[in-house]
Order: structure tokens, then sequence, then C-alpha cells
């Protein structure tokens, strides 16, 4: 018999690792140093301001989760507060984002497994993405807990950092690149060595470098014990922005002045390297492969249950709410896997320019998902009084802090206006949703001559 419902199999270890992973990736790893070029020091502040914007993001998603049983993600939140176009657009863009992003990994991965074999790039690009889909395939529990393992590392890895620096300061320690000391944030041109310009330009790759924390509510639908475990995870995020991100870059500009670090490399294998782990690169490589596949990970995970709620709303092929045994929606991860790896060859049609187009669309991207959750939020607030009152995880300081958080989410698309590298991407994503604007009102059309055929016919 043909499986309807998704299992909730994840447990709080896997949603707190889940969480964990999905704000801590290639952004922090790898864009960091370009982030770090542009702004110098005041990188820390960028990383403060969007992870605050972030947190409430998620506290007024939290709410509107746990507001109703039935919610299986924010799409859904949206088709009941802005409508089903709202919701078409949504699902959709927010699968197109992932699938942009897991492009960009899978290739990541194939770049990687060549610092140790001389092999073709698609050949570890394939392999990843076979194990992945297999293990998707399995049981959602799978996924949970190769989510926790590929976290773990990660965690580990920016352990390591912050403690090792810690210590570093504390003796004094001497590298290359000069003395071990907070004085490195500002006797390198200050703070803000690049001015405002470039403080301002910092904040798409740091948006990037978010992306994947509303895993949460992706995953509420297979989450055991949602009322408890979606408020835990989501309330740790403060700390872990705090901790993960602004501790981790501190330790990086004190023992590295920003002026040694480079756009081109990532600045975590630039710091082991300095204190004399010889096997430092190594290292650092093995964690950017973890890192980069498990954002394919992540991304192959929303991608098949955004496909999947589509469906199951009449938005998508009806063969895409389709469940296996182990309810799993195994159309919907084919179907994704086939387009991220067919979407694989941009890397060797533009392969200079296709990580920062990927990147840059699908923080234009997120940024509009997380914009419908705090505008679903404020209706929610003003249609809904009876829910807000009885919600026991309520958001903070609403409506104002959805109104200032949209404001800041407009300012940073103003912002990629006026980049070079950004300005052509931002300029092409209104053509994605010009497109599903379009293909919406012809679904509609063609669902409205249906019913008066029916109509008639009776």
């Amino acid at each position: 018999m043909a499986q309807t419902e998704l299992k909730r199999e994840l447990a709080n270890r896997h949603v707190q690792l889940i969480a964990i992973g999905g704000t801590i990736g290639t952004g922090l790893f790898l864009g960091s140093g370009k982030a770090i070029q542009q702004a110098g020091p005041s990188i820390m502040l960028t990383y403060l301001i969007v992870g605050i914007a972030v947190f409430f993001v998620m506290r007024a998603l939290g709410e509107l989760l746990l507001s109703k049983a039935g919610y299986q993600s924010f799409t859904d939140i949206a088709e009941d507060y802005l409508g089903p176009r709202a919701a078409f657009i949504t699902g959709w863009t927010y699968w197109f984002c992932w699938i942009m992003t897991a492009m960009a990994d899978v290739i990541a991965v194939g770049v990687y497994v060549q610092y140790w074999f001389d092999i073709p790039q698609w050949v570890p690009a394939v392999i990843c993405l076979m194990i992945l889909l297999g293990l998707n395939l399995l049981t959602v529990k799978s996924f949970g807990e190769l989510e926790f393992w590929f976290a773990l590392i990660k965690v580990v890895t920016i352990l390591a950092l912050i403690g090792l620096g810690i210590i570093l300061l504390v003796i004094g320690f001497k590298t290359d690149a000069g003395s071990v000391t907070v004085r490195n944030l500002w006797e390198h041109g200050g703070v803000f060595p690049n001015g405002v310009r470039g403080f301002l330009f910092s904040f798409q790759m740091v948006v990037f470098a978010y992306v994947g924390v509303e895993l949460v509510g992706v995953s509420a639908a297979e989450t055991a014990n949602p009322e408890k475990n979606i408020p835990s995870a989501i309330n740790k995020i403060p700390l872990r922005i705090l901790f993960f991100y602004v501790g981790a870059l501190f330790v990086l500009l004190c023992i590295n002045p920003w002026t040694q670090l480079s756009a081109a490399e990532s600045p975590f294998v630039r710091t082991f390297s300095l204190v004399g782990i010889p096997i430092a690169a190594g290292i650092i490589n093995f964690v950017v492969l973890t890192s980069a596949a498990s954002a394919c990970n992540s991304g192959m995970f929303s991608t098949s249950r955004i496909l999947y709620n589509l469906s199951r709303r009449n938005q998508a092929s009806p063969q895409l709410g389709k469940l296996n045994r182990n309810h799993v929606p195994a159309n919907s991860l084919f179907i994704s896997t086939l387009v991220i790896s067919a979407g694989a060859l941009l890397s060797k049609l533009i392969p200079g320019q296709a990580f920062g187009i990927v990147t840059t669309i699908s923080a234009i991207c997120f940024i509009w998902v997380w914009g419908v959750v705090l505008v679903c939020h404020i209706r929610y607030k003003k249609n809904r009084p009876d829910l807000h009152a009885a919600s026991r995880f309520k958001a903070p300081f609403t409506p104002l802090i959805n109104y200032a958080v949209l404001a800041l989410f407009a300012a940073i698309l103003v912002i990629m206006l006026f980049a070079d590298e950004t300005r052509p991407a931002l300029l092409f994503t209104p053509l994605w949703f010009i497109l599903l604007f379009l293909l919406y009102s012809m679904r509609s059309k063609k669902e409205k001559k249906e019913q008066e055929i029916s109509i008639i016919n009776t």
C-alpha cells in the first residue's frame, strides 16, 4: 500500500545538529575569505547583523509552524496567509535556490577530491550524488544521522580553531605574519579599512553563509515532538551565531592580520598553516569536502520535501507526492538529484563565474523566502490574534522587528545592485519570479476552464 504521510523520525539531536549544520557551510569556510577582503575586521559586525535578523525570522517561523499541527513547511503557511499564488511562487523558489546551491556544492566535492586523487571532477561528484541519494532513499533517520556526523565535523573544527586561538592569544604566540594579538583587529587600516562601501558589499556573501538555517522548518513534518524540539533548536541560534561565526572570525583575525588573507583561499587553511600544523591543508580540505557534501545532502533533502509538498497541494505532478515504503518522497528525490547533476555542467561552461552567480541567486531567493515568513507572521498576528495569544512560542518584538528585518533585506538587495559581481545575478533573478507568475496564471486558467467544462457536462 502506498504511503501518504511523512514519518516523524528526526530526534532532538538530529534537529539540533541539522540547525547547526544548516548555518555552517561553504559560506563560512570558503566565502569568509572574500568577505574579509571586502570588509576587513568589520566582517564580524556583518555576520552579527545578519545573524540577528535570521534569528527573528526563525522565531517568526517557529511560532507559525507550531500554530497549526497540519503545517508541513512554510509554503503551507504562505498559502494560508498570502494565498495559493504566493505559496506556489515561494515553494518553487525555495526548491530553485537549494538546487542552485547544491549544484555548486556537488561540483565542489569533485574539486576537493582532486586534492588527493588525479581523476576527473565529475567522477567523485557523481559518486557523491549516488551515495547521498541512496542514503536519503532509506529513511529520514538516515538523513538525520548523516547530517549529525557532517555537522559534528564542522563543529569540532571550529572548536579546535577557537581553542587554539585562545591559547595563542594567552601565550603571545608569534607567526610568520606577526604576533597573535587583538590589536590585529584595528592596526591594519582600522576596523573599517575599506570604508562603509566595503562593509556593505560584504552582506551578500554573509547572507549566503546563513542559508539553510530554515531547514529546521522544512524538517518540521518529520520531527518527533516538534513542540519541544523546534523551539529548542531555534532558541539556541543566537549562541551559535556568536560562537561559531563571530567567535571563529575573531580568532582568525587575531592570528592573521586581515591583509594577509586571500579571497582565493580558505582563511581556515591559512590559519592552521601559520601556526605550524604541517597537514593543515589536508585537514581543512577534508572539512570543506564534508561541508560541501553536507550542503548537497541538505539540498537533496529540502528540494525533495518541497516537491512533495507542492504535489500534495496540486501545484506539481501527483507522482511527486508518492512516498516509498520508508515514507520518503522517492520520485521527488530522483527528480531533484537529476536536476542537480545536470545543472553541474555550469561549472564547466563558466568555471570562473559559476560559484559567484549561483551563490548570489541563492542568496536573493532565500531573502524572498525569509521575507515571506516575516510577512506571513505579520498577517498571522493581525488576522489570528487568538492563535497568537494561545502560542507558547511567541516571536518577540513583533510586528516592529518584522518590518525592521524586511527593511534590512530590501537594503541588501539594493546594495547588490551597486556591486559589479552581484549585479548580473540580481538583474537575472526577477525573470524566475516572472516565469513562476506566468506559469501559475496559465495553470489557474486551465483549472478554471476544466471546472467549467465539468459543470457543463454534469
